[in-house]
């Protein structure tokens, strides 16, 4: 959590901003290189998954233990939930590591925004999204045009039995779409939330922490509304956090089954 951030001569709030989102552990924002706090963050999300499903799956058994009760819970989820039905039985086996990481990752990095003594999303810094969009984004495209070939996928965005002066039109919405439209609203989804939910809480926090220490009376009642209201959203924050995961998973899976699909 930043701290608290007093305006010039010691007399005012000054509302936390995009400052509070670049923390260099090595190097400056000067510097044309740096480690971030959140980079370290998304790196240490890594390690912490494959711990919890390295012990989850050891000792498997029939009657499963909690780790592996919750394991095969969020896997079965992914799964059934969203590999099976939007890619189909026949292809989505061969996708479940791509979703199953996307969407653990995504999790484990979103949540991490309500973490005491951690409280920052790392996937509100956008270069983080953008690289799992990335990611998404030549997946898709290349099993469409290994399947389709680089004519039959461009021909496929347009549904057949069309006018013919309407085709290139209809071509050009839908090339916008899926090449370019796609991959922005994927990444910048989920970049925005967690940048205003985080935002937002920050706000709650710090205010309430200003007025209760610097405030009069009226302001520190002010000060713990504030503080039970950062309580409330902190809850609210984690419910977004839980489905940010599951759509941008779900809208991979829906892009990549779109891009198998015979008919338009």
């Amino acid at each position: 959590m930043s701290p608290l951030v007093l305006a010039a001569g010691g007399e005012g709030f000054t509302p936390p901003g995009t400052q509070d989102f670049w923390w260099p552990i090595i190097g400056s924002n000067t510097s044309n290189w740096a480690l971030t706090r959140p980079a370290v963050m998304v790196l240490l999300s890594v390690a912490l998954i494959a711990w919890f499903f390295l012990a989850a799956t050891k000792r498997r058994s029939l009657v499963p233990g909690k780790l592996q009760f919750v394991g095969e819970g969020v896997y079965g989820f992914i799964r059934e939930g969203v590999g099976r039905d939007l890619i189909g039985s026949k292809d989505f086996l061969k996708f479940m590591p791509l979703l199953f990481t996307e969407f653990t990752l995504i999790l484990v990095n979103n949540v991490f925004g309500i973490i005491p003594f951690v409280q920052f999303p790392s996937t509100s810094r956008i270069a983080f999204p953008i690289g799992l969009t990335i990611l998404t984004y030549l997946v898709f495209h290349a099993v469409g045009f290994r399947k389709k070939g680089f004519v039959g996928y461009l021909k496929d965005l347009v549904p057949p039995g069309l006018p013919a002066w309407i085709v290139p039109f209809i071509f050009l919405l839908e090339f916008v779409d899926k090449f370019i439209t796609r991959p922005l609203t994927l990444s910048l989804r989920l970049f925005a939330n967690m940048f205003a939910g985080h935002l937002l809480l920050l706000v709650f926090i710090l205010g309430a922490e200003y007025m209760l220490l610097h405030g009069g009376p009226g302001l520190k009642v002010a000060g713990v509304l504030s503080g039970v209201l950062a309580i409330v959203m902190t809850f609210f924050e984690l419910l977004v956090e839980v489905l940010q995961a599951y759509i941008f998973t779900l809208l991979t899976a829906l892009y990549i089954g779109g891009a198998l699909a015979e008919e338009h």
